[in-house]
């Protein structure tokens, strides 16, 4: 029970960090009315909460040689209440950007430490655990869109104050449910924090080699999902909604994703997940009309969140005892600053005046063709799992 509570605990702390990543995604076109931006400008804010998350997450991996990872897990519900108050009173660019930025920030703290502490936790169903805690992660992305137009009646700095005092209480209950479980002593001697990451160094450049090129094109189009379907000639309200359902399909997608990654091989079922979701982006591509861009919105959604919970599985499961936490740091943190890059890319590649069909159309093309490359190196034994 005591172990329950601490999960529970926990998915509450990563639907408010996952929320604060979100959050700035439905916000782009209200940043670019009221700040006068583009949409290159409008993307660089929200990569900067994505690099945000990638920025600290070897200092924190280093951290948990010397810390429990319970107290680093607190330590970032803090940095989330603080820097989502300090958002909120953003009334610059700048001032805005250093507050998704340390937002972010609070987020990469909080993965690095939580994902490898509920691995040991719950080591014999890592995966079915990943997925219950992606779920609730996943459920943030849902309500973000329409958590923001609620907001929007009042001020859109309103859904930043939200996330501060929401940190703020959860945290609480998260040291207090931490107080009565007996932590778990697997990373006991996970205490070479350089030599830990070189140790599995392998393995962890054939993870970002199979899903960093993947994780790298979903930001780009889910973070310009409303400006997309908008090109094809939906209305703003149904634009959002495709963006709510998008995410909407992640949260079964994270459980069942979870328990897959604990029943099928690693890497054939990482590989299948990132061809599926090319072939599927590039049929968004080459349609138009509401039922079919329903039906590829919903299998798009579905397919991306399945990769997160088989990723940390594969790794979780895969590292050992005594680099868990240094390893999976260091791939966490090269992962989510391949990843924080694809907005920004994206939105320079839309001012400089291509379609979105064509940007996202050919970066389903290559995304299948590196699948191709890496099932014929997994064929042949070629890659570690």
């Amino acid at each position: 029970m005591a172990r329950a509570r601490l999960l529970a605990s926990l998915c509450g702390l990563v639907f408010l960090v996952n929320l604060a990543r979100i959050i700035f995604a439905p916000l782009l076109d209200v940043f670019i009315s009221e700040f006068a931006i583009g949409e290159g400008t409008a993307g660089l804010i929200v990569t900067l909460a994505w690099i945000g998350s990638a920025s600290l997450r070897l200092p924190t991996g280093w951290l948990l040689t010397k810390v429990p990872r319970h107290q680093v897990v607190l330590s970032s519900g803090v940095i989330l209440a603080v820097s989502s108050a300090f958002a909120a009173t953003a009334t610059t660019v700048p001032h805005l950007m250093a507050g998704a930025f340390f937002m972010g920030i609070a987020s990469g703290v909080y993965f690095v430490s939580a994902n490898p502490l509920l691995s040991e936790l719950y080591p014999s169903r890592i995966g079915q655990v990943m997925g219950i805690h992606g779920a609730a992660n996943q459920i943030a992305a849902v309500i973000a869109a329409p958590f923001v137009v609620l907001t929007l009646v009042i001020d859109w700095r309103l859904s930043l104050w939200a996330i501060a005092v929401g940190a703020a209480v959860v945290t609480a209950y998260t040291w207090f449910a931490a107080r009565g479980t007996e932590m778990p002593a697997a990373g006991a001697d996970d205490r070479d924090f350089v030599a830990g990451a070189l140790s599995e160094w392998r393995l962890i450049v054939t993870a970002l080699v199979i899903v960093g090129a993947a994780s790298f094109v979903w930001q780009g189009l889910f973070n310009f999902y409303e400006l997309y379907m908008q090109s094809k000639g939906l209305s703003d309200r149904m634009a959002g909604t495709m963006l709510t359902i998008v995410f909407a399909a992640g949260v079964p997608a994270f459980y069942f994703g979870g328990d897959l990654a604990d029943r099928l091989p690693h890497v054939p079922y990482l590989l299948g997940i990132v061809g599926a979701f090319s072939a599927s982006m590039f049929a968004l591509t080459m349609v138009d009309g509401l039922l079919p861009l329903l039906v590829l919105t919903s299998i798009i959604g579905f397919v991306i969140h399945t990769l997160f919970p088989a990723t940390d599985t594969y790794l979780l499961d895969t590292l050992p005892d005594s680099t868990r936490g240094s390893a999976y740091a260091v791939f966490s943190s090269s992962w989510m600053l391949m990843q924080a890059l694809g907005s920004w890319v994206v939105g320079l590649l839309i001012e400089s005046g291509l379609t979105y069909d064509a940007v996202f159309g050919g970066a389903a093309a290559l995304l299948g063709a590196s699948v191709v490359v890496l099932v014929v190196l997994e064929r042949t034994n070629r890659l570690p799992s």
